[in-house]
């Protein structure tokens, strides 16, 4: 018996030994625990004292440096591959590279190269806490759809108060960096933009379709954020290209809901496909926004921090997005979708390409007057004209119903609480109000009464 069981000693010691070398300590522990409590082997009793007594003789001295190893190598990568999927890294980069172009069109004769590179570090980070916090709130969502369980927080890799840490660390170190080396209102944007997404973009996607416009919001703060720091100031020219980063995203996302519709479903996420059984309202309000997008670069041109040709290539590359949304809106399907998706992440780094390759230095000294008039300038005198009736009734139309709201005393719900003397008049001035109105109301009503018998006497009196 004593020989049976020191032989199972042995066995399970060179067992041992060879799970280390292979570096695998979780396999140590399942090995040793099959081979140790197995049943009816001499050496349970052994085995169970050896994994469970923490003596220095076996487990408690070579495991533990497997242990050790096997998370200096490998779980060292994997945490650091599942700090950049909650980072959303190849959309942070793309987020990035917006602010980037927002720097550089602000900038002037010079572009200074070192606040560029502390901006697009910044907003790494920022844009980073707001991707993870997003993943914190949405774990059990993200569980139940295929493209993102396996994500580190729904696959169990990372428990929320890590990642929430991360998101901390990242958020705060990146508004720090905005704030200490560009502007105040850089970190102000970048701040707001964390909140935006988080707290307000993150749980209206599962109450209303309506998150994906919140969502274009957020990704047109980016350029903002670039210009600012470059200018320290948001101009006109600004606008220009927020506005291309919204028009922009929503034949991206429309595309990607469309794609990912089942996906979607089953996480509980409310998106404008959900509601759409034949993809033609998804379509269509793909190809609207793209069309949106066609005068962005002549804008561009107009704002002076662009070269004429910009607004050919800007031009060009918006016939294509419209083509695709196009295809999309004829014959809405998967291949559509995927046509339009890909030349939506086609579209967007030649765009900011050709911005770089023809840029102008920025003087500022276009305001939004001077880019509206230099707007209307590009419209023909026929069209112009006929925005100029179409305003005009639109005006005509506001000052009726203005009028017809004070004719009828319709206050906004606000001003009628503020301004209504009745709300806060005594009970006894109420009273006395009441009782003048009752006795007006009767006395019109005796005189319809009495309107009949007095015109049958002028009839007698004219016979």
């Amino acid at each position: 018996m004593a020989s049976s069981g020191q032989r199972h000693v042995k066995r399970l010691i060179a067992q041992l030994k060879w799970q280390l070398a292979r570096g695998g300590a979780e396999n140590v522990v399942g090995a040793a625990s099959t081979e140790a409590l197995g049943a009816g082997r001499p050496c349970g009793l052994l085995g169970r004292r050896l994994l469970t007594t923490g003596s220095p003789s076996l487990l408690s001295s070579t495991a533990r440096v497997g242990v050790d190893g096997a998370q200096a190598g490998f779980s060292f990568r994997r945490l650091i591959h599942d700090y950049k999927q909650l980072s959303k890294f190849k959309l942070s980069s793309l987020v990035v590279l917006t602010a980037s172009a927002g720097f550089v069109a602000a900038s002037g004769d010079t572009i200074d190269y070192e606040k560029l590179a502390w901006t697009c570090l910044g907003t790494l980070g920022a844009a980073a806490c707001a991707n993870t916090l997003n993943q914190v709130y949405e774990v059990a969502n993200d569980r139940l759809m295929s493209r993102t369980r396996n994500r580190p927080l729904p696959a169990g890799r990372m428990g929320r108060l890590h990642a929430a840490a991360f998101a901390l660390a990242c958020g705060t170190a990146g508004i720090w960096v905005l704030y200490d080396k560009t502007n105040a209102l850089t970190a102000a944007l970048g701040a707001a933009n964390i909140v935006l997404y988080a707290a307000i973009y993150t749980p209206l996607k599962q109450l209303t379709v309506a998150n994906t416009w919140v969502g274009a919001v957020v990704g047109a703060i980016p350029p903002l954020m670039g210009w600012a720091s470059a200018s320290g100031q948001l101009d006109a020219g600004s606008a220009v290209l927020a506005a291309a980063l919204f028009f922009w995203q929503m034949p991206h996302f429309l595309a990607l809901a469309w794609m990912c519709k089942a996906d979607y479903t089953a996480g509980g996420f409310r998106m404008l496909s959900m509601l759409d059984s034949t993809g033609r309202r998804t379509a269509l309000a793909a190809l609207r926004h793209s069309l949106y997008i066609a005068p962005i670069g002549l804008l561009a041109v107009l704002a002076g921090f662009a070269s004429e040709p910009f607004a050919w290539e800007a031009g060009a590359l918006a016939l294509y997005l419209v083509y695709g949304s196009v295809q999309f809106a004829r014959q809405p399907s998967q291949a559509s979708a995927r046509k339009l998706f890909k030349s939506s992440l086609l579209y967007l780094p030649l765009l900011l390409a050709g911005l770089a390759a023809h840029r102008l230095p920025n003087t500022h000294e276009v305001d939004w007057a001077t880019l509206g008039s230099r707007s209307l300038d590009c419209v023909p005198g026929g069209l112009r004209a006929g925005l100029g009736r179409a305003c005009g009734a639109v005006e005509d139309a506001a000052m009726q119903l203005s009028d017809t709201l004070v004719a009828n005393r319709i206050k906004c719900p606000s001003k009628a609480y503020g301004d209504s003397e009745e709300l806060h008049a005594p009970p006894q001035q109420q009273r006395q109000e009441q009782q003048q109105q009752q006795q007006a109301v009767v006395q019109q009503q005796a005189m319809v009464q009495q309107r009949p018998a007095a015109e049958a006497l002028a009839r007698e009196g004219r016979a």
